[in-house]
């Protein structure tokens, strides 16, 4: 987690939230007036959010007591504890709801994650993350992931070639496309290429690319196919992959799956606030 980037973030939260002040709270208390909350788990799941909790009081009000007593990757039960802050009931409202929502986010994501993870348990499997994340949350997100302990797919365009069957349209094969991108980018730079077919996935391991990404195949036609696959090269399963298929993929051969649903699909966890004098 890159606090510098959280802080901006939860600075733009903030400002986003509280605009030029907050109406009802400094209307009803005096600033000198003192208050506890306490964020609980109502349902049971993975905790993700330490860093949220930590920096995002902070940023209110550094005075701001608080004592937090779960950790990212956590198992959480119903009525558990996550953390207790004490200090201004004026800071401690403005810093709630923000709070709040992002420990939702991003503990139901850790939570189907961990899920995911346990479907395929008796696998070598690693479960990963796709960039189907909501703009502006993706580091949190892919926290999320990690926390739940699934691994992460590359963050942005920036981090890996990955070539797709649009950049394979437009460029006319697959091996134009790997040729052109190997004359131009260094040695350190990885190569995946979705293949939909047998004769694309022969393609691409003749063009000796680092990654091969079996794009909507089924796990008949993976255990078909991947014996072509040398072991220097990664396999990887994705496109519409539900739950209840994980472990029939995680049999295919294949060394991880990439599922976007992890994070545009996962439901919030229910997380509340109390609070009192």
């Amino acid at each position: 987690m890159n606090l510098i980037q959280l802080n901006t973030m939860l600075n733009q939260f903030y400002l986003e939230d509280i605009g030029h002040g907050d109406m009802t709270s400094q209307n009803l208390f005096d600033t000198h007036m003192q208050g506890t909350i306490t964020f609980h788990a109502k349902e049971p799941g993975i905790f993700c959010g330490a860093e949220i909790i930590d920096l995002g009081f902070q940023i209110i009000h550094a005075p701001i007591q608080l004592i937090r007593n779960k950790e990212n990757g956590d198992h959480l039960g119903v009525g558990d504890v996550i953390a207790t802050a004490s200090g201004s009931i004026i800071n401690l409202l403005q810093a709630e709801r923000v709070i709040l929502n992002l420990l939702q986010r991003m503990s139901g994501i850790a939570t189907l994650t961990s899920k995911a993870v346990q479907m395929v348990n008796e696998t070598d499997v690693k479960i990963c993350d796709t960039r189907k994340t909501t703009p502006g949350l993706r580091m949190l997100e892919k926290q999320a992931v990690r926390c739940g302990g699934g691994y992460n797919h590359r963050y942005g365009l920036s981090d890996a070639v990955m070539i797709k069957d649009n950049h394979i349209a437009f460029s006319g094969s697959i091996t134009n496309a790997v040729q052109r991108i190997k004359s131009r980018l260094g040695h350190t730079v990885k190569i995946e290429v979705e293949i939909e077919s047998e004769d694309q996935l022969l393609e691409a391991i003749a063009n000796e690319v680092d990654i091969i990404m079996f794009d909507n195949c089924s796990p008949e036609m993976i255990r078909n196919w991947i014996h072509h696959v040398p072991k220097t090269i990664i396999t990887e399963a994705s496109g519409g992959i539900q739950l209840e298929q994980l472990l029939n993929y995680a049999k295919s051969g294949v060394d991880f799956i990439s599922l976007g649903y992890l994070t545009h699909a996962a439901p919030s966890l229910d997380i509340s606030a109390s609070v009192y004098m």
